[in-house]
C-alpha cells in the first residue's frame, strides 16, 4: 500500500491490513520530499521505530542534482534508530536489488523469518553500516 503522507485517513481503518514496515521514499533532488517525510515521522507510532521503518533514498545516482543534503539523510536515521537505503531507480540492476532487499526485510518485520526479529535486523543493518 502507498501513501504520500501520513495519517492514514481513519475512515478505511477497519479494511486496512497490519502494517508490518513502513519505507519512507525521499527522493535526493527533492527538498520537499524530505520535508514530507519529516513531517509525516510525527504521525509515527514510537514502536515502529524498533526494526519497522526505514528510509529509501532515490536520485542517489545524481548527486549533481542533490537538492537535499546527506547529512540530513543519514541524521534521520540515527536520530530515528532506523536502517537507510540507498537506490537509482532508473538502473534495473539496483531496483531489482533494493526491491529484494526490501522484500526480506518485509519478511523479517512480519514475522517469517525463523529466529530473526525485527529489532535484531535494525541492529545488524547498523551493525554493518559501522564495518
Amino acid at each position: 500500500h502507498l501513501a504520500t503522507s501520513l495519517p492514514l485517513p481513519s475512515e478505511r481503518d477497519h479494511l486496512r491490513p497490519r502494517i508490518d514496515l513502513i519505507a519512507f521514499m525521499i527522493d535526493i533532488k527533492s527538498k520537499y520530499s524530505l520535508k514530507n517525510v519529516e513531517a509525516s515521522l510525527a504521525h509515527v507510532d514510537a514502536s515502529f521505530f524498533l526494526g519497522k521503518v526505514c528510509f529509501l533514498v532515490t536520485g542517489v545516482g545524481r548527486v549533481n542534482y542533490c537538492s537535499v543534503e546527506m547529512n540530513a539523510i543519514w541524521k534521520l536515521g540515527e536520530v530515528y534508530c532506523s536502517p537507510v537505503l540507498f537506490c537509482e531507480l532508473e538502473l534495473e540492476g539496483i531496483r531489482v536489488a533494493t526491491a529484494q532487499r526490501l522484500l526480506r526485510m518485509l519478511q523479517i518485520c512480519a514475522g517469517h523469518v525463523p529466529g530473526v526479529s525485527a529489532l535484531s535486523f535494525s541492529s545488524l543493518m547498523r551493525n554493518s553500516a559501522d564495518d
